[in-house]
């Protein structure tokens, strides 16, 4: 069935609209918003109830497994700032040392690293303050650096042979040695801290604790 054209639409009646005033003129119905309210507000209390009633089942719960109230158990009986500064258990350190030890490396470090750096500067300090010997190399020894140094000032380097070299190139230059920046690794303020406590360990009295 072909549809009508706008012209041929039926007009309204004056009943349906009433366009003369330019505005609304009938009143908004105030039984679809009580009927909104009661329906929320019953919503919200019947869901209130329904979580009070959680909470209490889920804190009955909890309070089975863990027990009757006391004052282990209840934090607000005991002020542990009356405990004061627990003092260090060597037993337990050691303990905690030897669980530490047994996980796999990489291991997390828990002292940023400083000991491990005191650590590895020993080692380094034992190979280059005294003779060892080297491992896969039977009749070989590593001497202390002190003693390598006045070696080589007594017999002196090997001098290799002059390498020949062309004409420079434009823009090119020789190559010129530079002295390095340090003669070695630089203590950190960690060993630093260390060698003063024992340095003022040491100039301490004996009679003096």
């Amino acid at each position: 069935m072909p549809l009508a054209d706008d012209n041929q639409l039926p007009p309204h009646g004056p009943e349906e609209i009433d366009a003369s005033h330019g505005y609304e003129r009938s009143d908004i119905r105030v039984t679809g918003i009580v009927v909104f309210l009661t329906a929320l507000g019953i919503f919200v209390a019947v869901t209130a109830v329904l979580c009070y009633g959680i909470g209490k089942v889920l804190n009955s719960a909890m309070n089975k497994e863990d027990g009757p109230t006391n004052h282990w158990v209840n934090p607000k009986a005991a002020d542990v700032r009356q405990l004061g500064n627990l003092p260090n258990n060597p037993d337990l350190q050691n303990k905690v040392a030897e669980l530490t030890q047994a996980f796999p490396t990489p291991r997390v470090q828990t002292d940023d690293g400083n000991q491990d750096v005191t650590d590895l500067h020993a080692r380094e300090d034992l190979l280059l303050d005294h003779y060892s010997r080297i491992d896969g190399q039977p009749g070989q020894v590593r001497i202390p650096i002190d003693r390598a140094m006045e070696l080589i000032a007594q017999r002196g380097l090997p001098v290799a042979p002059a390498a020949e070299s062309g004409p420079l190139m434009a823009g090119d230059r020789k190559p010129e040695v530079q002295a390095p920046l340090t003669i070695g690794f630089a203590r950190t303020a960690y060993e630093l801290e260390q060698v003063r406590g024992e340095g003022a360990h040491a100039e301490r009295p004996p009679n003096q604790k």
